[in-house]
């Protein structure tokens, strides 16, 4: 019996390699740090901070994707993932102390300019960065990361009673969410459940064994506590928008009960120019949208970063 010819051709030994993603430990300031790192490491660099209450994990398929032109850089903010949990008296747990060490790890990773990846907390940390040294921010492409308090979703319903009455019994919810169906509930976050179906257990299985830890589940509580203190910022954020006109691209999945769709057509009272796009599917679009981002967002710094 006859065979059909296959052609079988070797693969591209640097094709293969600049998408191969690398796990890589270092030490920073004394503190453990795992991040992922894919692409040639003189190409235009993406830095990936990630959001609550995942990891550098959420980004385990965009950085294979894009790595043949691009270094990609996702780490593991201290106290998440597989990064250390330094001592508070050594690290602050807050948006100003991630942002300290998200410019630490640039300068000794040697990203002097690079475009940034903003989504959940990581748009409030990448934005304090950017603040701090425009000159080295290529580009933004900014994810479900909402800076604009008039258009919050009906999910802060319980931060906001919080905030204006921090009982402990209010507390008490807040430390009750961080939790496997608390992380269930953030991950499926109110999208239709087709899209639900694409969303992997693995996102909530695998993050709740690495945040059941008593230091960093009290972490966990106090970074929800301070985006009361956070909101303060919004017009910080909006102002270095506006004075700065970074090229923009915004992917947003509107099916998000903290992010809805207003949250992102906002950023164009400060960003007119911005390109955007409202995919079908909600906070964690990655999971369910990622061929469309990954095409928009190699156009996108294909013109803007390459």
């Amino acid at each position: 019996m006859e065979h059909p010819s296959v052609a079988v051709r070797d693969a591209d030994p640097a094709a293969v390699s600049s998408a191969t993603v690398r796990h890589r430990h270092m030490e920073l300031d004394g503190i453990g740090i795992f991040y992922r790192e894919a692409g040639p490491p003189d190409a235009p660099a993406l830095l990936l901070p990630h959001g609550y209450p995942c990891s550098s994990f959420q980004f385990r398929h965009l950085l294979p994707a894009m790595a043949d032109r691009w270094r990609l850089i996702a780490p593991d903010f201290p106290g998440f993932g597989y990064s250390d949990t330094p001592d508070p008296a050594s690290f602050t747990y807050n948006f100003d102390g991630y942002a300290d060490f998200l410019q630490r790890l640039t300068t000794a990773l040697d990203m002097r300019t690079y475009a940034l990846y903003l989504h959940d907390y990581g748009s409030q940390i990448g934005l304090r960065l950017a603040i701090r040294a425009p000159e080295q921010v290529a580009a933004l492409i900014i994810q479900n990361g909402d800076i604009y308090e008039d258009e919050l979703g009906p999910k802060y319903g319980f931060l906001k009673e919080y905030w204006a009455n921090p009982t402990a019994d209010k507390r008490a919810t807040l430390a009750e969410a961080v939790s496997e169906e608390g992380f269930r509930d953030e991950f499926l976050n109110d999208v239709e459940q087709r899209l639900a179906e694409r969303i992997p257990p693995d996102l909530w299985k695998l993050s709740w064994p690495l945040l059941n830890e008593p230091r960093r589940r009290e972490i966990m509580v106090q970074l929800m506590e301070g985006l009361r203190e956070n909101l303060e910022w919004f017009p910080r954020y909006q102002a270095y928008l506006r004075e700065h006109q970074p090229p923009t691209l915004i992917v947003w999945g509107p099916q998000d009960g903290y992010m809805p769709e207003g949250s992102a057509r906002a950023y164009l009272r400060e960003l007119p120019q911005a390109e955007l796009h409202l995919l079908d599917g909600g906070h964690w679009a990655l999971e369910t949208n990622l061929e469309e981002i990954v095409a928009l967002a190699r156009d996108f710094l294909g013109r803007v970063h390459s």
